[in-house]
């Protein structure tokens, strides 16, 4: 699929248009939430975070297939952290803290990296750290090296995130600018979700 090349390019907004037409494009419901959830999390990276939780939202909504549910909850429990959405990111984490004993090796470490993530764009540090720790021995018992490396990353500048008390954090302020592609995407995927 183009939309994978390109994501893994580093492209993910020139990837959103051809997610946004393999969804509509596939026939099956198991399929086209597959796509959806991929959409979600290509939105939330290119700054979208309203559009990725939209199409994210629908995808728990709809109960698919359970892996796919677990990614999409833990995604959503990403975006609430980017907001700095405290109860939302809590409410997202607890469901998935709930499913966390059948969650495989790949979706339980992506689950503990965000949530740690989540914790450390809290203040809470230590927290965030055990669960970098967890995720880190779970993706190298896995041998999921991608995740070890980007752990390992992120584990290393954890200590140096702190902020001063009162700044608001420049990613949540500063305005994302979308290629046309992406908002016209966006408001696909919000007319969708309104249609239901």
């Amino acid at each position: 699929m183009v939309a994978v090349v390109l994501n893994t390019r580093g492209q993910p907004a020139e990837a959103v248009p051809h997610l946004w037409r393999a969804f509509q494009a596939y026939q099956d419901d198991v399929s086209r939430m597959r796509v959806l959830g991929d959409l979600g999390a290509t939105l939330a990276i290119v700054g979208d975070i309203k559009g990725a939780e939209l199409a994210l939202s629908e995808v728990v909504e709809h109960r698919s297939a359970q892996d796919v549910v677990e990614n999409a909850m833990i995604e959503l429990m990403h975006c609430a952290s980017f907001r700095r959405d405290r109860v939302g990111f809590e409410r997202w984490r607890e469901q998935c803290d709930a499913r966390r004993e059948s969650m495989p090796p790949n979706i339980l470490a992506d689950y503990l990296l965000k949530a740690g993530i989540g914790r450390a764009r809290f203040g809470q540090l230590d927290r965030a750290e055990r669960l970098l720790t967890d995720a880190l021995r779970i993706a190298d018992e896995a041998n999921l090296h991608e995740f070890t490396f980007r752990i390992e990353r992120i584990k290393a500048g954890l200590r140096d995130c702190r902020q001063a008390p009162n700044e608001e954090p420049a990613e949540v302020t500063k305005p994302v600018v979308q290629p046309e592609s992406v908002r016209e995407v966006s408001a696909a995927v919000a007319h969708l979700v309104g249609d239901r």
